[in-house]
């Protein structure tokens, strides 16, 4: 497994199941935000920041950037978060946006030349600076170069995909974590 880090990007009211699989497996997380102050999660889960943005500058240590949802995506433009996953994606290092901050992303602009999803393409074409409606595809979740996306349901889809850029395990390993948790433990 990757020992560099795992970047878990919080604003306030971040939905805190979708990021709960994720974070399971991976033992370098970090949490980062704007600031230090904690964050609280929709379902009231307080946070605490590791790292602000401004202190992360040296990324040649990061593996994977991880943007869960929120209510905050939607009213705040977030410039610097913005200008700090450009300079991930210039590194060529993964995103993986859910619900939300898939918006973000495409609101400011960084979806435009990969294939994604999110919610619902109503949600994207309404903002202003998305140009990306070629590249919007209706599924569950999309990986395109070094970005994941998904949408709000897609929450185990969305950790299967990280394990497999993180190599969390083997792929038969993972098939095997995939198939228990989307289909469970009793089938009938």
């Amino acid at each position: 497994m990757n020992t560099k880090d795992v970047l878990l990007l919080l604003t306030d009211k971040w939905a805190d199941w979708e990021a709960s699989y994720a974070i399971t497996e991976v033992n370098s997380v970090k949490t980062i935000a704007l600031d230090k102050t904690s964050k609280s999660s929709i379902g009231g889960l307080r946070a605490e920041i590791d790292v602000s943005i401004e202190e992360y500058s040296d990324l040649s240590n990061l593996a994977l950037v991880i943007l869960p949802g929120g209510f905050s995506w939607q009213d705040n433009r977030y410039e610097e978060i913005a200008q700090f996953v450009k300079k991930v994606m210039e590194q060529e290092i993964p995103i993986a946006a859910i619900c939300g901050a898939t918006v973000f992303l495409g609101k400011h602009g960084l979806l435009d030349h990969v294939k994604h999803t999110g919610d619902d393409f109503s949600f994207f074409e309404n903002q202003e600076g998305y140009q990306g409606a070629t590249n919007f595809l209706e599924a569950q979740v999309v990986r395109d170069k070094n970005i994941i996306t998904a949408n709000e349901t897609a929450a185990i889809e969305f950790v299967y995909k990280i394990y497999q850029v993180l190599e969390i395990d083997e792929p038969k390993e993972l098939e095997d974590w995939y198939d228990y948790f989307k289909n469970g433990l009793i089938r009938e």
